[in-house]
């Protein structure tokens, strides 16, 4: 069952997130549960995987960002690394032209050298077919982790203060978050994670400081467009206070209808 939460004062997030990110986990125990291999979740999972970007763009989502490989999960078996990989591919060569006529960019997020040389062309590819496209962005985290996110921002950063185009006082939240694989968009305002696990495991940790998290006990092969809509339902019931009081969201509520 979803997690449901309903605000003890006026609601005032948004109907619609601007940023949805997901984690999406479960497969594996999906595959257990009907006595299959582990690659056949993932497989499953591709399934909930349309089902999401559908409802998403459908419901006004500017942004999602799939969590779809870490890189914490090269330590998993071999075989079930190959088979993902294989996946992938298989994604970007026949899902791609689908985004791209639905008016949908792609974009990949993570360090691409560990791929092979085939699938970092095939992003390359992806990327460049679909990047005017404006409906909604769909970010893939690919051998992702918040650690090494803030760490080559950071990297950046030094690499300009060592070239004197600045000096250690010019560095602020906005600079580093501009490095950021995705500091050019907005942040995440919701984070699903699947399978009844309640943690972040290293994904967008720099993003997700005012995020509202959303977790479900569904696993990810089943997670379609209900359980989808479920949790935009239980967003659009959250108080989003960003430090704030209750006095102050709710005066703000009064300005704002005044206007």
């Amino acid at each position: 069952m979803s997690e449901s939460v309903t605000a003890e004062i006026p609601v005032l997030a948004s109907q619609s997130p601007r940023h949805v990110a997901i984690i999406m986990d479960g497969n594996n125990r999906w595959a257990k549960a009907h006595k299959l291999k582990g690659v056949a979740g993932h497989k499953a999972g591709v399934k909930a995987v349309k089902a999401v970007v559908e409802t998403c763009a459908r419901e006004g989502v500017e942004v999602l960002t799939l969590f779809a490989f870490s890189s914490e999960n090269w330590r998993r078996p071999a075989e079930e690394v190959s088979a993902l990989m294989r996946l992938f591919l298989f994604a970007l060569e026949r899902e791609v032209k689908k985004l791209h006529r639905n008016n949908i960019r792609l974009r990949i997020i993570g360090d691409r050298s560990a791929f092979s040389p085939v699938l970092q062309e095939h992003m390359a590819r992806a990327e460049e077919l679909t990047r005017d496209n404006t409906l909604m962005t769909l970010v893939i985290a690919a051998n992702y982790g918040g650690h090494w996110d803030i760490t080559q921002a950071t990297r950046k950063v030094a690499e300009q203060v060592r070239n004197g185009e600045l000096e250690p006082s010019d560095i602020s939240d906005d600079l580093i978050q501009q490095h950021l694989s995705i500091g050019d968009l907005p942040m995440p305002d919701l984070m699903i994670r699947t399978a009844g696990e309640q943690r972040i495991s290293n994904f967008l940790l720099w993003h997700l400081a005012y995020t509202e998290f959303y977790f479900s006990d569904v696993f990810w092969p089943d997670f379609l467009a209900d359980e989808m809509l479920n949790a935009l339902a239980a967003y659009s019931q959250r108080q989003r206070r960003f430090g704030q009081t209750d006095d102050q969201l709710a005066a703000a509520k009064i300005d704002n209808n005044e206007q």
